[in-house]
């Protein structure tokens, strides 16, 4: 089936989310497409899986409203349904960054192509940074770039505020080049960066998912899996489901190192969360993952199997 990430900064009227909401979900259950999609002010960030028809269909209705004509999307392919359900939920912001006022329809950094990111991000004039969450940037990221060690995109103002002055002074960038997954996260960094008075800002156009879209793996300056927000938990540079796995209980990715050690039990605990959870609640994972199995077993989908976000993070999605 498709799955197509997308999001667009535009501006909406209040009342004009509700009836949006409606008709996503009208035409989802209609075309059987799944996946979550968020709806503020400020514009549209979602992820859509089904029938390429079907969520083609959407992302056509989407796109005939003039303010998103050019609604950034990137495609992939998955055997098996990356979400369980369709929601589509109204935020106050489409990727929650916590700074009022900031619209980056007013001015975001420089877009750079796929094509010309690798000579960018290697000219050791370039500042890289990941604008992307820690337990993101462990299971892969670009070479030289610098990991804030963000929980989520709300601790990134702060590290731009505490952090990033003394990086500046000390390597003396003559530019930025900022990227996260599929672009929503590193354009508002962008705007954010600028008007903190940053100078030669630039950001991958299309994110990560979009640079190995485009980029052959033997020219690629990327290593590792990239994390994305459903339950294939990171796609490899073929954009296929790569070999991580979300534990269900902290919702951290796992590797298959660590799905081999003692302290993982699938769907109850991991490495992470060993010893951090009550005698009740391990039961309760427990039991859930036998149900799952069960239905599994018997081809019935599974409404309580879901895939949330690691504890403290935001709803990138793309």
């Amino acid at each position: 089936m498709l799955v197509a990430a997308f999001y667009g900064f535009a501006r909406f009227a209040e009342g004009e989310l509700a009836s949006l909401r409606q008709r996503l979900l009208a035409m989802g259950e209609e075309a059987n497409v799944l996946g979550t999609v968020l709806l503020a002010e400020e514009g549209i960030n979602g992820t859509l899986c089904g029938p390429e028809a079907g969520v083609e269909r959407i992302l056509e209705e989407l796109r005939s409203d003039p303010r998103l004509a050019q609604l950034a999307i990137r495609r992939s392919i998955a055997e098996d349904p990356p979400f369980f359900r369709l929601k589509v939920r109204r935020k106050r912001e489409i990727v929650t960054l916590g700074v009022d006022g900031l619209d980056p329809l007013q001015g975001v950094g420089t877009y750079v192509d796929p094509a010309d990111w690798n000579p960018l991000i290697q000219d050791p004039g370039t500042l890289v940074v990941d604008t992307r969450n820690t337990y993101e940037v462990g299971l892969g990221s670009f070479a030289g770039a610098i990991h804030p060690n963000t929980r989520s995109f709300r601790d990134f103002p702060r590290w731009v505020e505490e952090v990033l002055p003394g990086l500046v002074a000390d390597r003396q960038p003559e530019r930025f080049a900022l990227f996260c997954t599929g672009g929503i996260r590193c354009e508002k960094a962008t705007a954010y960066l600028q008007r903190k008075g940053f100078q030669g800002v630039h950001h991958l156009r299309g994110g990560i998912l979009g640079y190995l879209e485009a980029i052959p793996e033997e020219r690629s300056l990327w290593r590792g899996e990239c994390f994305v927000f459903d339950h294939r938990a990171a796609v490899n540079h073929q954009l296929e489901p790569g070999s991580h796995e979300l534990c269900h209980a902290c919702r951290m990715p796992l590797s298959q190192e660590d799905r081999a050690l003692p302290s993982y039990v699938p769907g109850v605990r991991c490495r992470h969360c060993e010893g951090r959870r009550e005698p009740a609640d391990l039961a309760r994972y427990a039991e859930r993952q036998r149900q799952q199995r069960r239905a599994q077993a018997s081809g019935e989908p599974h409404l309580g199997r879901h895939f949330p976000l690691p504890r403290g993070s935001s709803e990138p999605l793309t």
